[in-house]
């Protein structure tokens, strides 16, 4: 996806109030702008990092700007708006990228569905193949600390909290499975700096549980990165999922 109008560079000053953050501009000085993510956003900034902003050119909005993307003190990009995943590995699907989601006729976003009062991310459908249901979870959590001799460096967890939510995504994707529809679990890697994704068992244990039972009930995993740039964000190519 293409930014238009193209993205105002500033640098972070803080982050704050989940949906906060402080940034300097060249020549609009410092301003609060939104920050449209709810999660922890561990590792995932610091202060002089070089942020990436989209002007909504709504002067009435009480936060004109939205903070898009970031490049970081130690090099790395992130995409830290997980609004735009959808749209993301929509583009990715349309073309040809994921392989694994070729051959549907129609892609609906965020479609009512489950017993838990859920909505899926996308809702493929054909008419020669059972309908499939497509969650995507943003990973940006970077944890070279915990690495090992198997894993290596760059490993990517999800989730960066306690997530009861994806927790209850999960029970509905294994329920889609046992109704005889393909579910599916896409893990939207949005940071240059992680090479492989697994469950984050020392943050949400309960969740890296519940994933081990639905990989054995049939949901499938797929995970793909992004390229991140000032100009465009794409779906770029698919990394390992490690289970572990």
């Amino acid at each position: 996806m293409k930014f238009s109008p193209p993205l105002e560079k500033a640098k972070l000053i803080k982050r704050y109030k989940r949906f906060l953050a402080d940034v300097s501009h060249k020549e609009l000085g410092e301003f609060t702008v939104h920050c449209p993510n709810t999660g922890s956003m561990k590792n995932c900034w610091s202060e002089g990092d070089t942020v990436y902003l989209l002007d909504s050119q709504n002067p009435k909005r009480k936060y004109q700007y939205t903070w898009i993307s970031s490049h970081t003190n130690y090099g790395d990009w992130l995409c830290l708006n997980t609004h735009l995943a959808n749209q993301i590995v929509i583009e990715g699907i349309e073309n040809g990228v994921v392989k694994e989601l070729q051959s549907y006729q129609t892609i609906k976003p965020e479609v009512k569905y489950g017993k838990e009062s859920s909505r899926i991310d996308l809702m493929l459908t054909a008419d020669d193949k059972p309908d499939c249901y497509v969650e995507i979870k943003t990973v940006t959590l970077l944890e070279n600390d915990v690495d090992d001799e198997v894993l290596g460096k760059g490993r990517g967890f999800f989730p960066d909290a306690v997530s009861t939510r994806g927790q209850k995504h999960l029970r509905e994707l294994m329920a889609i499975t046992k109704s005889g529809q393909r579910a599916v679990l896409l893990f939207l890697v949005q940071h240059s700096g992680i090479e492989s994704v697994s469950p984050a068992a020392h943050i949400d244990p309960k969740y890296a549980q519940l994933l081990v039972e639905a990989i054995d009930a049939g949901v499938e995993i797929l995970v793909y990165r992004t390229h991140i740039s000032p100009a465009e964000i794409i779906l770029q190519d698919s990394l390992p999922f490690i289970i572990k």
